[in-house]
């Protein structure tokens, strides 16, 4: 049977044919214009029809969906992203398409992909975080991809590092992960620090137009600014990987998401910060590398999703 795997996110759903190894074979982009439910249902669901060429046969489908996700209905319980209660997104696609139809949270999805096709093949205990405006991603624990009661295993971004100091996180909290160690909170840390760099051009002109990129580059050259908003950064993202490794101890966590680009230069400033903060564990065992997927992550998962019938299924042995 051939499956495809969409990632569907906030600005735009790519769809894409994915064959039994992983690779995409087709693909289709739709930009999301309107954020209601039945806009961008329509939207996912012509994205589908486009990768397929209109042949709806002997296909199954899986959706990366942002928010907390029904994993029997397929309905989106909550998504932030998109300001949706209840949306029975699985239901829509199936009645629009008359294809079997199975949704999961994109993180989840991404997990599922990098896990089954990219760095984490061939662990046991894996975590793959996407360092991006937010953090995302997921915990394979034995094998198995953890969702928890309600499928919400695995929101690594809302654990606290700086619970007094940190900033407010989009959830409400105080210096969760996502709010110190994503892209945003590395754009955070540069305004946080500016005023002890008055001659700074970071932010001159227009800093509304300052991206986490162009920090990262900057600190790479020896910028004094961004090299200090960088090291916050590292401190930060070096604590809540800390964290991780003491709740799942995993063999190995990727690092995905536009900020994880900097490679070695994120690395190899973090590894050694992570080894001294581990304390219950051994320290070394747990290997921090970039994730291989990249974008395509979410897509190829959520493909590995349809083709086994649902997240919670295995692959057969």
């Amino acid at each position: 049977m051939k499956a495809v795997g969409v990632d569907l996110g906030g600005s735009h759903v790519m769809a894409a044919v994915v064959d039994d190894d992983g690779a995409i074979k087709q693909r289709a982009e739709h930009e999301v214009v309107d954020r209601a439910f039945e806009s961008v249902a329509k939207t996912v669901g012509d994205a589908i029809r486009e990768v397929l060429e209109g042949k709806l046969k002997d296909v199954a489908i899986g959706v990366g969906s942002p928010g907390n996700v029904d994993l029997a209905t397929g309905a989106i319980r909550y998504s932030p992203n998109f300001g949706w209660h209840d949306a029975p997104l699985g239901q829509s696609l199936r009645e629009n398409l008359g294809l079997p139809v199975f949704i999961g949270n994109d993180a989840r999805c991404a997990t599922l992909g990098e896990h089954t096709f990219g760095t984490g093949r061939g662990t046991a205990n894996f975590v793959l975080i996407t360092l991006g405006t937010g953090i995302g991603g997921g915990i394979v624990a034995e094998g198995n991809l953890l969702l928890g009661n309600a499928g919400g295993a695995g929101e690594l971004g809302h654990h606290q590092v700086r619970a007094t100091d940190g900033f407010i996180c989009g959830c409400g909290k105080i210096g969760c992960f996502e709010a110190q160690a994503s892209g945003t909170g590395l754009l955070r840390h540069a305004f946080a620090v500016g005023s002890s760099f008055p001659r700074s051009q970071l932010v001159a002109g227009k800093p509304e137009k300052l991206g986490s990129k162009a920090i990262r580059r900057a600190a790479e050259s020896g910028e004094p600014h961004a090299l200090a908003a960088w090291n916050r950064y590292i401190d930060d993202l070096s604590r809540g990987l800390a964290n991780i490794i003491a709740f799942v101890n995993p063999e190995l966590i990727a690092l995905g998401g536009g900020v994880a680009s900097a490679g070695d230069f994120m690395l190899n400033a973090v590894r050694p910060k992570v080894d001294e903060l581990t304390t219950m564990v051994p320290r070394g065992q747990t290997k921090i590398v970039e994730a291989s997927l990249g974008n395509d992550a979410g897509a190829i998962g959520a493909a590995t999703m349809a083709r086994r019938g649902g997240l919670t299924t295995k692959e057969a042995s």
